[in-house]
């Protein structure tokens, strides 16, 4: 089970790990709606290496990326659903639009995303110069919080969408 860290707790606990020899892989997103490709995602994640840090987009970023009507779970419970997940071990916000200055500041050995991202691996290169490496995982095939979303509300009763 992972805890939730401040950003300067994770820089402290990393530290630590990195003395310890320990390969820290980093993911993040903002995981909205806890589903299979999410668990499939970072249990991958997870297998390479000894520490899966997950950082959470903060409620604002959720807003800004997905729009007013998202997120759809708070951000504390956000962090109570993954860090209840045994392939997470830390768990940290970020209120960026990307992760890019946590992630330069954590210095991961291994940063995964999923392959809908490989236009763009926010940190990329940050973590490349350090020696790190970069690993896109395919996605869950019908899985995405936002076509979830969407599939819930056309399943409303007319007469409750006109409310």
């Amino acid at each position: 089970m992972g805890i939730l860290y401040t950003r300067s707790e994770l820089l402290q606990v990393r530290a630590q790990w990195r003395a310890g020899g320990k390969i820290v892989v980093f993911t993040n997103g903002c995981y909205d709606l806890l589903h299979a490709g999410h668990i499939r995602l970072l249990e991958r994640a997870r297998s390479l290496g000894d520490i899966l840090i997950l950082a959470l987009n903060s409620d604002a970023s959720v807003s800004r990326l997905k729009g007013p009507s998202r997120p759809l779970i708070r951000e504390q419970r956000r962090a109570n659903m993954v860090a209840a997940l045994e392939a997470v071990d830390a768990v940290c916000f970020f209120d960026e639009d990307t992760p890019r200055e946590l992630i330069a500041a954590v210095l991961p050995d291994i940063l995964v995303k999923g392959a809908d991202w490989s236009h763009f691996v926010a940190g990329r290169e940050e973590v490349e110069a350090a020696g790190g490496q970069v690993v896109l995982l395919p996605l869950e095939p019908g899985f995405s919080t936002t076509n979830i979303e969407k599939e819930l509300l056309a399943r409303r009763p007319a007469a409750a969408a006109a409310t």
